[in-house]
């Protein structure tokens, strides 16, 4: 297949679906670009109109396996003739899945728990560190995505998740992450010897009770812009926390099963958390997702204390078994390595000439542009980035609306499964929807 434009975008059966949302659903949903899927293969979207569009979304990485992949659909058919839920019910899927991610996790990890959402199993990571551990505080990082639920709500760390639904659960400190492109701190990468570790003293010294309990981050900053952290950062951290007795919590959710080029990101640095919350790519469409953890941890609720309606059930651990066979299969993991090097360091060229792009980060097939007014003053410049995905739908490539602190952050996050020279094609529209932004803003 091949991006094909049929129509003006959008076309009318997708101006009639667009209509029909506003007036008929919330309006709570994030501002896409009006791209009305109708069906997808592999990293091609094939929107309502017939127009086809290459997806550097993966519906915001959950599809690391590409759409319908032919076993993961004959894996969902074959469960769907058989058992859609039986609650608690042990059921053979539930058990080989919970097998599986206890034998792909470090050895000290070693229970598995099946939900349904990314934000159970971030909220589930707490509930169970409080239950273990004397303490109860929650030290976690400015930009932080959890969830969107009360609990997760309340160790996120930005305020367009929290506007208005205060009081939020208590317990909660908040430290500064290490956004080097804009250090919370002033500091400068080279000189600041991280800075931002040392900080975490001040942070306990004045907002601690005294309780303290664990903390939860993200092996790198999705929602906040894909901030990655600098050399030296987790493994500093790791030792500031085991110095004080606390739990590591590590939210896998968007960065696991080969999204980064690892099987999970902590496998960068040779981390061993207590708790991994998984999800997204985990079910790779279907909802899935789960806690990993040690068992003296897990083991420490009693039986009825923590279960869900959903989660682990029977056609949801079918998708995830054969997605995580496919992965495997195919080598997804290191094609996203390979080709999340190329195109790193297609950006990285795009970056020495484009006078708006003004920072290019990644791990893998998660990478993020900013877009500055100029490189000299690093203004945010929401609307222009707003303006380079209006472009890059406009020849039919599907990216998701802007993300970051301000808006102004592209994210780009391609299926596992995307071919190179497809992936390149993708780079270099991106680069010519710059290049178009820019010079229709003067620059």
């Amino acid at each position: 297949m091949a991006p094909q434009i049929k129509t003006e975008l959008p076309g009318p059966q997708s101006k009639r679906f667009v209509e029909l949302s506003r007036r008929y659903e919330p309006h709570s949903m994030s501002d896409q670009v009006p791209l009305v899927w109708e069906r997808a293969e592999d990293v091609w979207i094939t929107d309502v109109d017939g127009n086809v569009f290459l997806d550097f979304s993966s519906g915001v990485l959950v599809t690391n396996v590409g759409h319908c992949h032919p076993r993961y659909v004959e894996a969902i058919r074959e469960q769907a003739g058989k058992l859609f839920n039986c609650y608690d019910f042990v059921n053979p899927n539930r058990v080989l899945l919970a097998e599986k991610l206890v034998q792909l996790t470090p050895p000290h990890l070693n229970k598995a728990f099946l939900l349904t959402t990314g934000c159970e199993a971030t909220e589930s990571c707490v509930k169970m560190a409080r239950r273990f551990h004397e303490g109860y505080e929650i030290l976690t990082f400015g930009g932080a995505f959890h969830g969107r639920l009360y609990g997760a709500m309340a160790f996120g760390g930005n305020v367009g998740v929290k506007r208005g639904f205060g009081p939020l659960m208590p317990g909660v400190l908040m430290a500064p992450f290490p956004y080097c492109y804009r250090c919370p701190l002033g500091q400068k990468l080279e000189t600041c010897d991280l800075a931002c570790i040392d900080y975490l003293d001040y942070v306990v010294k004045t907002q601690s009770t005294g309780a303290l309990c664990a903390v939860i981050t993200e092996p790198y900053q999705g929602g906040a812009g894909s901030i990655i952290p600098p050399p030296g950062w987790f493994e500093r951290l790791d030792e500031w926390r085991r110095e004080r007795g606390m739990l590591l919590i590590v939210d896998e959710v968007q960065s696991s099963f080969g999204r980064t080029g690892k099987w999970f990101a902590i496998e960068h640095w040779g981390l061993e958390p207590d708790l991994i919350a998984l999800g997204k790519g985990l079910g790779s469409g279907v909802p899935c997702s789960a806690v990993v953890g040690r068992a003296e941890i897990m083991d420490v609720l009693k039986p009825g204390e923590m279960s869900s309606t959903n989660g682990g059930n029977p056609l949801s651990c079918a998708a995830g078994l054969a997605a995580l066979e496919i992965i495997d299969r195919e080598g997804l993991v290191e094609n996203a390595r390979v080709v999340g090097e190329a195109m790193l360091a297609g950006f990285r060229e795009i970056e020495q000439r484009s006078p708006i792009l003004g920072d290019v980060r990644g791990m893998g097939l998660a990478i993020g542009l900013e877009i500055v007014e100029d490189k000299a003053s690093k203004t945010p410049a929401p609307e222009l980035t707003k303006a380079v995905i209006w472009e890059c739908y406009q020849r039919g490539l599907c990216l998701i609306a802007p993300i970051g602190f301000y808006g102004n952050v592209i994210r780009v996050a391609p299926p596992l499964t995307i071919e190179r020279n497809w992936a390149e094609w993708g780079v270099g529209i991106i680069g010519e929807a710059l290049e178009a932004v820019a010079r229709q803003a003067g620059k």
